[in-house]
């Protein structure tokens, strides 16, 4: 469709909510740096800037690794596309947004993820009732709120498992050297599949509004310059860190030694590079919270400070319904001013 076909939203129109867009990408990997450096800044493997550096390279590398299918999945999978419109998308955006800065603010490694999926539910429900929902996409999604964190669980206990009977013989201090430099390769991994996931969904976002703005058709392929802007702007976010949260990530669930962080890093990435293959936004934060339990109660039960934890979940559990609920408030409020 071309520039100026009646019923094509107007350019400044689609260029302002893009500009939004961009910045709640910017905000994922601002909120998000955290889940990739925690562990390698909280061993003393990299210092903070290192750290960040080296995640944002990866985050946007990722560019060149994964398919598109998270960004099917949020363009096209969680809310019937005949009712999307840029109220639609605005609101949603302000919802994930919204929640991602009260979520920083208090320290609480929420998931942007879910905030974003949690603020296009909010704001199609009340445009069009729960029936504009696609169960298929909305279900698997809050399925891996649950798996996701299971998984990082499970296999970062396993891999320290295995890796402590491989070394039983070992002394401590060789151990330590070999895993401080073994957690470069776990860290960048990590990031890799951070930047894979998360830059994904604002592609899917932005998709949505361009398909909705019709500035594309809905068979066509994301433009290349929807990618390239998504992948850099994460990498940005991420360059500039969530100091706030690196703290209790790092350290305060569990106390990480480089083998704890490597086994950490390595389960959350095995999981992110299937969620990601198989097109489900799954949280990062989930995923590397999980594995730092995993590990950390691999040691100890005693270890984890569970009270800690549970208030992470319970953070987990109020992101869809409260992205949504601000996201709707949004959609009403666009709908009264852009109309």
């Amino acid at each position: 469709m071309d520039a100026g076909t009646a019923g094509q939203l107007s350019f400044g129109v689609l260029a302002g909510i893009v500009i939004v867009a961009l910045l709640f990408d910017f905000m994922n990997g601002f909120h998000d740096a955290a889940n990739s450096i925690a562990t390698v800044v909280s061993t003393g493997v990299l210092k903070p800037y290192q750290a960040v550096v080296l995640a944002a390279f990866f985050n946007f590398v990722a560019v060149f690794v994964f398919h598109l299918s998270v960004a099917t999945t949020v363009g096209k999978g969680i809310v019937d596309q005949g009712i999307v419109d840029h109220h639609l998308v605005l609101g949603a955006l302000i919802g994930a947004i919204s929640w991602n800065i009260i979520t920083w603010y208090y320290g609480i490694p929420s998931s942007s993820s879910h905030a974003l999926i949690g603020g296009i539910v909010g704001a199609g429900v009340v445009k069009a009732g729960s029936g504009a929902l696609i169960p298929a996409g909305l279900l698997k999604t809050v399925a891996f709120i649950f798996i996701s964190p299971l998984m990082g669980f499970v296999l970062g206990s396993l891999l320290l498992l295995t890796i402590s009977w491989l070394f039983v013989r070992s002394t401590p201090s060789r151990v330590d050297r070999l895993f401080r430099r073994l957690q470069l390769i776990s860290s960048s991994l990590y990031s890799l599949g951070h930047g894979g996931n998360d830059a994904q969904k604002t592609v899917g976002i932005i998709w949505m509004l361009l398909i909705a703005g019709g500035y594309t058709h809905p068979r066509d392929p994301v433009p290349a310059w929807v990618v390239t802007a998504c992948y850099a702007t994460i990498g940005l976010g991420t360059m500039f860190g969530g100091w706030r949260i690196v703290k209790t990530m790092g350290q305060r669930i569990t106390k990480i030694r480089p083998v704890d962080g490597f086994c950490a890093e390595l389960s959350g990435s095995i999981t992110l590079f299937l969620a990601t293959s198989l097109g489900i936004p799954v949280s990062t934060t989930h995923t590397i919270t999980g594995s730092i339990v995993g590990v950390g109660s691999t040691h100890s039960v005693s270890a984890v400070r569970w009270g800690l934890a549970g208030n992470i979940i319970w953070a987990w559990i109020l992101t869809i319904p409260c992205s949504a609920f601000i996201a709707a408030v949004a959609w009403l409020i666009a709908q009264m001013i852009l109309s």
